[in-house]
């Protein structure tokens, strides 16, 4: 893509992160986390705080969604605004499903999904925030246990709407860069044993969920790690070429559901 239309296009996504916050509006919420200060930034990071499955909560795995917190978001923050024009802000914000804010932000990631638990008023948050315009990306969950895991939320919030691979032409794998390379994206514990999969988790999986109008509301990374390539982007025993991919990712994960 020639450097004039990438500028434009990223240009267009920070305009249009503006108008998807003021789209989704406000609503009434029963939670609101702690006050967190604004970073300028027209792009904001936002981690989702879930409760954990209770027949997943072993061995400290209470808090799964702080994993990589908050070093993930630090370096990705830093990686947009550094491959894009995107206002990113400084740091990240955390929310759990019913805080009141959670439709100011149009972008919002979950970590280690294959523990999560949403009851049926916070699939209910999530359903009507995703369908007003936001956007979901879900990393570092693996095997087909955690699939399961996952997926009984899931089925709680989109009851009606199939899980998809993503197709190859998706704009959501070409809106910035092209993403012909799928490779596993591992962990980096996993990575140093020479084994990229954990569990039985051996091959990778982009899926997702659409809108009616075929707009993608879910990304989903199964059988991947995004979350450590970006950890771990100044480790050099991290893999460069997975961290540059990771990152390609992470730039077409945010353009997309700014201009779409």
């Amino acid at each position: 893509m020639p450097p004039q239309i990438r500028a434009a296009t990223t240009s267009l996504a920070a305009a249009c992160l503006l108008l998807a916050a003021t789209a989704l509006g406000q609503s009434a919420g029963e939670q609101r986390a702690e006050p967190v200060a604004e970073s300028p930034g027209e792009f904001q990071f936002v981690r989702l705080a879930y409760s954990v499955n209770r027949f997943m909560d072993y061995g400290g795995r209470n808090q799964a969604w702080q994993t990589d917190y908050p070093d993930a978001e630090h370096h990705f923050l830093k990686g947009i605004g550094r491959l894009t024009t995107v206002d990113a802000a400084e740091q990240g914000h955390v929310l759990v499903p019913l805080d009141a804010d959670i439709f100011d932000y149009p972008w919002i990631y979950a970590v280690e999904v294959g523990h999560w638990y949403l009851n049926t008023q916070e699939a209910a948050r999530l359903r009507e925030y995703l369908l007003r315009g936001g956007f979901l990306v879900v990393d570092d969950f693996h095997g087909s246990f955690e699939w399961a895991t996952f997926k009984s939320s899931m089925e709680r919030v989109f009851p009606d709407r199939p899980i998809v691979e993503i197709p190859e032409g998706d704009e959501a794998f070409h809106v910035l860069y092209d993403l012909d390379q799928r490779i596993q994206i591992p962990g980096r514990r996993f990575i140093m044993t020479g084994q990229t999969w954990e569990q039985d988790g051996r091959v990778p999986h982009w899926r997702g969920i659409y809108d009616d109008d075929g707009r993608l509301m879910v990304a989903i990374n199964w059988n991947m790690d995004l979350g450590d390539a970006w950890e771990h982007a100044d480790d050099p025993y991290y893999p460069h070429p997975m961290t540059a991919l990771a990152y390609r990712f992470a730039v077409n994960y945010v353009i997309y559901p700014m201009t779409h």
